[in-house]
């Protein structure tokens, strides 16, 4: 399972992580985005990682 964390200040809201992995991400009442699960082996994870535009979501 790898650990999966969002920098919220990095995070613009773009909304590309909840497109791509819902099961793990979602965008909160601030607009920014957080992680439903604290860890995941889903393959999206990693897709929204690569396709964050400000490498907001970090994956260890």
């Amino acid at each position: 399972m790898a650990k999966v964390s969002v920098d919220k200040d990095a995070c613009i809201g773009c909304g590309v992580c909840e497109n791509l992995c819902p099961e793990v991400f979602k965008l909160d009442d601030d607009g920014k985005a957080t992680t439903l699960v604290p860890e995941s082996d889903l393959p999206c994870v990693q897709d929204a990682a690569d396709s964050c535009p400000t490498s907001a979501i970090s994956v260890e």
